[in-house]
């Protein structure tokens, strides 16, 4: 492997600047391309991006033989299309969450990322944050027993616009997918079969989307755990993000993070920091580890910490989860073969 990693990313929104931003400070990584179908509302943003070129066709990242990586930062409905191009001309490949929208088309780019033998990790980020990775550990080493139940509570800050909420697949697909993903992650085991019951409680407009604002989610595991998760798209004191796995031999929990951990108290009352307000904010650290562990797979030729698989089957829990909303009954999740 040479010295640097060269970088091409598609989508330069939100996440693709984030990304960016923190490759920037990592001096094995040289971001070549970025390309963005709006690369001309960009102009001002890419003289300070560190990155030395910015198109608006990302064919010019897929055909530099000098790019080793492709960040797939676009669209949802993108995502596919360029997995399997990245992967044709043998490149790496991190791709943001949801893989898609469709279990055919994720499967058909799983295929072609197989035979290529290139790696792809899928971007998430909450694995790669310090306090549930060390539930994980807690989990895995049996220091708590045997696992009973697992409950992720996962509360936006606010609602999302209702364009976003059009295009963002439901609730399940964009943002319960981190909590479907993390209860694999903690508890070392398959979801087997989801159950949930939810409501438009934020905002009634949401269900002209066929889409709702809170849920309470409850799943059972292969290895006979059982799991809650709530969802809400609006907390209105920050970005709730808690988890907590009970077992056999005792518990352990991570809290929310808070600017300080500072608590005052007085005769009148007890007070302290609210959780932070910004999933950037929240997970700055996690986004940063993810990519260092994602290159640091390419460097040493070991197996990315969130496969491809994951994706997948966080996918088909979304989906599980949609069904049983629909019907009002229990749903199996489908395995992957």
């Amino acid at each position: 492997m040479k010295n640097q990693i060269v970088v091409g990313v598609v989508g330069a929104g939100r996440i693709g600047q984030l990304h960016i931003n923190n490759m920037k400070m990592m001096s094995n990584i040289r971001v070549k391309t970025v390309a963005d179908v709006f690369a001309d509302k960009l102009k001002d943003w890419f003289e300070t991006s560190g990155a030395e070129k910015l198109t608006k066709d990302y064919q010019d990242i897929m055909n530099d033989p000098e790019i080793d990586v492709v960040f797939i930062c676009s669209s949802t409905d993108t995502h596919t299309m360029l997995i399997k191009e990245a992967a044709k001309v043998k490149k790496h490949i991190f791709c943001e969450k949801p893989i898609s929208f469709s279990d055919q088309e994720t499967l058909e780019a799983y295929e072609v990322v197989k035979a290529a033998g290139v790696k792809m990790q899928v971007g998430f980020n909450r694995r790669f944050d310090k306090n549930f990775k060390k539930i994980k550990n807690y989990v895995k080493s049996k220091k708590i027993g045997d696992l009973h139940i697992l409950k992720i509570t996962s509360r936006d800050p606010e609602p999302p616009s209702l364009d976003y909420v059009a295009r963002s697949g439901g609730i399940f697909m964009d943002m319960a997918i981190h909590d479907f993903d993390m209860a694999r992650y903690v508890s070392g085991s398959e979801v087997e079969e989801v159950y949930v019951q939810g409501a438009t409680l934020v905002n009634p407009d949401i269900q002209k989307y066929n889409d709702i604002d809170t849920a309470i989610i409850t799943l059972k595991f292969e290895n006979g755990a059982i799991g809650v998760i709530d969802n809400s798209r609006q907390a209105v004191y920050g970005y709730d993000q808690r988890v907590e796995a009970f077992g056999s031999q005792g518990a352990i929990s991570a809290d929310n993070e808070t600017e300080t951990r500072v608590k005052v108290f007085t005769k009148d009352t007890v007070e302290e920091d609210k959780p932070l307000y910004f999933f950037l904010e929240r997970y700055n650290d996690a986004y940063i580890q993810e990519v260092q562990d994602f290159f640091d797979s390419i460097e040493q030729e070991k197996e990315v910490l969130c496969e491809f698989k994951d994706g997948i089957m966080a996918q088909r829990i979304a989906k599980a989860a949609k069904k049983s909303f629909e019907i009002g009954k229990p749903v199996k999740v489908e395995k992957l073969k």
